[in-house]
């Protein structure tokens, strides 16, 4: 299968965002286009989520593992309607948020920091 975007941790498929890294140990989470209803772009930095290479402080965003994100400065997050939703660094959240707008309804929009 090709993928759309790829980079260490995240992938973008035909069908799904591919989030490594996401579970314990290393899992992989698979989330379909057609389950996400909304990506917010929002920045990282010291205090919303910057410093989090891994989980989350709240029960609300749960950020993949990503050792590089301290030097990233967006993040997207994926609004699943489900009660935690995914908190991911591409290398490229532009290229990431363009491949999900083209396989979904999904509307991206910017939003602030969070704390993650």
């Amino acid at each position: 299968m090709t993928a759309l975007y790829k980079d260490r941790w995240i992938e973008c498929t035909a069908d799904a965002v591919l989030i490594r890294g996401y579970y314990f140990p290393w899992g992989t989470k698979r989330v379909p286009y057609s389950s996400i209803l909304k990506v917010r772009r929002v920045p990282v930095g010291t205090f919303t989520g910057g410093g989090r290479i891994w989980g989350s402080t709240t029960l609300k965003y749960w950020a993949s593992l990503d050792p590089g994100r301290p030097g990233k400065e967006r993040a997207l997050i994926l609004d699943t309607g489900h009660g935690i939703m995914p908190f991911i660094t591409p290398d490229d959240p532009d290229a990431v948020a363009a491949v999900i707008s083209e396989h979904s309804s999904a509307p991206v929009v910017d939003g602030p920091g969070v704390v993650a």
